[in-house]
Parts: structure tokens; sequence; C-alpha cells
């Protein structure tokens, strides 16, 4: 981009440009309806010949950001760009008058600008308009990054997102194909019976995650609040009322780190279905995130990072110390069962076992924590991680055979979690005593840990049905299907500290 001297000189003469066309008359009219689009005129015309397109004149009007512009003489060339495209303008005086050929020829680039004409093709076989009539409807007092180089500045993208969208075309496809991917998830779910609910965003208490909260006053109710960090429990009243499969896409907040994988504001997808288990869970989130790689790519071979994923044939499915013996044979040496082996291994590794999590942590805490600190990285192609120990899993239902093990997946796809899911506790009794040690772990220092819900338990009082719970992280979907690196890359506006 321009120097800052040169930048404010540019914007220094803009606005007085500016100032001369105010005083002309109305500077940014609104009074202008574009009928047709350089996207769908390109596809409709684009294999046209130039002989067809002269024997069949096509009057068009259009409207956009002009991106590039030639002035030659008396004759002028400019691409213009709207939502769908870019498409070339040709002016000459007696195309649109000396008069207005003159005004144009002091336009800048950025300045939005309609256009009326009939389309033809140059000797390049190039499609454009040749120009009756131009307008400029919006002044752009800020020049645009450099024609060649775009905005290539990290920071600048994700704070100026407008700037980064209008010259950066691969920018546009990815928030083109988070809206493809979204759009094909809930016709995936709608197709399957399930309801798309909505729930608060404000909640009395926070809960169904294992997360650190937003807090806020509520000034009317004279309140504490907090932003949601899951919808969870909301949705799982939904289902003893009487609903039996809901889903939700959801906005959840945790005030945790910022990292490549991590952002404080993200998208959830949520869903719950009454009669199902996990097992039925795991099947349907394959075919879910198999449906929406189909939808929006085309295959199931999806290339991410230089590596070749392959969501088209079944997913892996591990346990715990199944994933560490698969991926760190070097721990068949060492018993999985051995607390103070554990410990002693933890340690070595640098894990902080007096952290609150982990402060006096079970065997399987301790397995699960030996499992994040070495495999869960290595974890590229689709795998569930199933069988979650009950302490760290305080919603999930307990296995009817194997007490301390509960009915839980996670799914690893690039070596991050992609999703969490179980069959839901629905047991009021279990799930009060779960709290009640949720809320002795939070008095001990843990801030992540949850709060006692009591109406919750109220709802579960009246009874749920067995059901089956799981939630999709739509900003990490969207990285795999979009072969982006970068979490930031796939919001639109990501949090960022505040520029001054």
């Amino acid at each position: 981009m321009a120097s800052a001297d040169d930048e404010n000189q540019i914007i220094a003469e803009r606005r007085a440009k500016l100032a001369q066309i105010r005083a002309a008359g109305i500077a940014f009219p609104n009074d202008y309806r574009p009928e047709h689009r350089a996207g769908a005129l390109a596809e409709h015309f684009g294999a046209k010949s130039r002989e067809e397109l002269a024997g069949e004149p096509v009057a068009v009007t259009l409207a956009g950001r002009m991106m590039l512009k030639r002035v030659q003489g008396k004759a002028s060339f400019a691409t213009i760009q709207d939502g769908t495209g870019r498409i070339q303008l040709w002016l000459n005086d007696e195309g649109i008058g000396a008069d207005a050929h003159e005004a144009f020829k002091h336009w800048d680039l950025g300045d939005i600008v309609s256009a009326e004409g009939t389309l033809f093709k140059t000797m390049k076989g190039e499609l454009s308009v040749r120009c009756s009539a131009v307008r400029l409807l919006a002044k752009s007092l800020r020049p645009l990054p450099d024609k060649f180089h775009g905005l290539v500045d990290q920071e600048l993208r994700y704070r100026q997102r407008y700037v980064d969208l209008a010259v950066n075309a691969s920018t546009r496809d990815t928030f083109l194909a988070r809206s493809a991917i979204l759009h094909a998830m809930r016709s995936f779910m709608l197709s399957h019976r399930f309801l798309e609910v909505e729930t608060p965003m404000l909640h009395m208490i926070p809960g169904g995650a294992i997360a650190r909260p937003f807090a806020t006053h509520h000034n009317a109710l004279d309140q504490q609040m907090f932003l949601r960090i899951a919808p969870e429990l909301y949705l799982k009243r939904l289902i003893v009322g009487g609903f039996e499969r809901v889903f939700e896409v959801n906005r959840n907040f945790r005030n945790e780190g910022i990292s490549q994988r991590h952002n404080p504001e993200f998208t959830m997808m949520e869903f719950y279905a009454a009669y199902t288990d996990y097992q039925w869970l795991m099947n349907f989130t394959e075919q879910l995130i198999r449906d929406a790689a189909i939808a929006t790519t085309g295959d199931t071979l999806v290339p991410y990072q230089g590596t070749a994923i392959d969501l088209g044939k079944a997913f892996d499915r591990l346990t715990i110390t199944g994933a560490i013996l698969k991926y760190a044979p070097e721990y068949e040496a060492m018993r999985l069962d051995d607390i103070a082996a554990l410990r002693t291994e933890l340690t070595r590794l640098g894990v902080n076992l007096d952290a609150p999590q982990l402060r006096g942590a079970g065997l399987g805490a301790l397995q699960l924590a030996l499992f994040e600190a070495t495999v869960e990285t290595l974890l590229v192609q689709p795998t569930f991680i199933i069988d979650y120990p009950i302490e760290v899993s305080p919603l999930a239902r307990e296995s009817d055979t194997r007490p301390g093990i509960t009915e839980r997946f996670e799914l690893f796809i690039t070596g991050r979690e992609l999703a969490n899911g179980f069959s839901e506790l629905n047991d009021p009794e279990d799930q009060a005593a779960r709290f009640r040690a949720q809320v002795a772990a939070k008095e001990a220092g843990d801030e992540e840990a949850m709060y006692y819900d009591a109406d919750f338990i109220r709802a579960l009082e009246y009874g749920m049905p067995p059901t089956g719970g799981c939630g999709v992280g739509i900003d990490r979907l969207v990285m795999l299907l979009t072969d982006s690196a970068n979490i930031r890359d796939v919001i639109l506006f990501p949090a960022l500290k505040r520029e001054d």
C-alpha cells in the first residue's frame, strides 16, 4: 500500500474532488437499480462470438466498484467489480458524450459507478459493455491497495476485512464457500427431520461446556449474566418438551486464548435426537461432514495444507489408550493403567499436574492428558476418539457395562477437534451429583468448571427420553473444506486487539 504521506495526499485530492461533486449536485445518489450482474453476463454470453453479439445487441445496466481504468484519448476502458465478478467497460465521446467522458477521466479506482450500454467483445475476445451512460454513485476517498499485490499484510486483512474482500478474490471465495457449507448442513439436517431452533445467547448460568465465560450485567434485571458458552442445556430442555430432533447454528463465547485454531467468539452447530445414542451420532456426524464436503467441493478427497484428507472412507474409531498405542508406540512398554507412571511421564513432558483441571486427577483424566500431549496433533485423517472418562464428561451418559467410562466421542481431523458428542445423561439424580462435583472443582480453583443449574435438573425430573447430542465446529470445518490454515481466515471479523 502507499506510504502514509502518499496516502494522505491521495485522500486530500479525493476529498477536493468530492467537494466539487457536492457543489454540482447530489454526491451520493440512491436512485439507481442495476438489472444485471457481471457473473451472470459472463455465464450467459461469455461463449458467444463477436459476430453473434453484434447481430443481436444485448442492452445491460450494471453497477460496481471500479478496479481498473485506462484512458486513451477519446476512448477509455474500465473494469468494474460487483458481488458476482468483473466486467470491462468501454467508453468514448460518441457513446456517453464528451462532458460525461471528461468527468469519468477524473474518477478514481475504488469509486462505485453505474454503466448502461450493450454487450460486445473486443478484438481479444473479452466480454465488454459499450457504454451509453455512466454515473458516479459513491466516491471512494481512500485508495485501494496496489493492484498487483493486493492487501497482503495479514493483520490489515483481518482488521480491514472490507478492503480484503474488495481486492482479494480468494478471500471472497472462502466466505462464499462458508455460506455454501452452512446451507448444505442446514439442508442435510432438515432432510433428516430436524427442527431448527434459536435459544438464548444471554444466560443466567453458563452451562453446556467446560469453559470460562464472558460475564456482563443486565441493568433492567439488575443481575449478572453470561454470554453463552454452549446452547446444550437449552436444546435438551426442548427434547424434554417434546421436540424430538432439534438443531441450532449458534454463536458461542469462551473467555479463553486466541490462536490459529481458537477465537473467543465462534460458530457451532449443535443437534440433539431423541432415541439415539453415541454410536448413531458418530454415523450421522460422519455422513453430515461427508455430505457437506460433496455439496461444496464436489469430492470427498479434500486437500488440506499439502495433505489429502479422505472423508469418503469410514472414519477410524479408537479409544484414548488405543490411539496412544497406535500413534505413540513407544508407550507399549509402559503400563497405561499405572497412575504413578502416568504422572511421571506427564511431568517429563512438561504438563502441569498442579493445574486445577489435573489436581487430584484419576486414571482416565491422566490418560486423556497423555493423549492430548502426544497424539492429538497426529490425528490428521478423520478419527473418532471414543469412551471418555466420566470425570471429564459431566453431561455424558455412563456406560451400563463399563463403570467410569461414558458413551462419548470427539472427532479429530487435521490434528484438531472438529466435533464432540455423546449419549446424553438423562438421570436427574446422577446429573445433580455431577453438577455438585463441578461446583466443588470450581471452589477449588477450576475456573472452567460448571455451575449448578437447578432449572435444568428440574427439567430432567420431568423426564427426558434417551437422547444423543453433538456439536460440530463450523469454523474448523470451513478451515478444512477451504484449505485455510488459520481460523481467522474463515471468520469475517475475528477478535483482535484494539488498534490503538
